[in-house]
């Protein structure tokens, strides 16, 4: 199965988790963010789909509300196949707009909820 991912977007299980790790460059808007549900749906979708979806935006530069909308998507799909995500490295613009918008609760409960390794 051909996983689609953007230029710079280099998904790659944890070996020691199995988690699914996508690091997210640049703009988060409609185009990117199609692209980045595209990938995560092609992993859950695969015949080992990873126990947790792991969004690291270390290298985020902004998000827009296609953007935000792209991040529901990929939490509903998540849930949908019993996967956890979780999103790393959330710089404090991604912080603030997740608090403003009341979606980061949201978006995070399955991640404040487990504890111990890896979690």
């Amino acid at each position: 199965m051909s996983v689609p991912h953007r230029a710079g977007m280099r998904p790659g299980p944890a070996p020691e988790t199995g988690a699914l790790t996508v690091p997210v460059r640049g703009e988060l808007d409609d185009a990117g963010g199609q692209e980045l549900i595209a990938v995560v749906v092609a992993h859950l979708g695969s015949p080992e789909p990873p126990p947790a979806v792991r969004l690291d935006f270390r290298e985020l530069e902004g998000v827009d509300p296609l953007g935000l909308a792209a991040l529901l998507m990929i939490h509903r799909h998540t849930s949908a196949a019993g996967a956890v995500l979780r999103l790393d490295n959330r710089p404090r613009s991604l912080e603030r707009l997740l608090r403003q918008t009341n979606v980061l609760d949201h978006l995070t409960a399955a991640e404040a909820g487990r504890t111990g390794p890896g979690g």
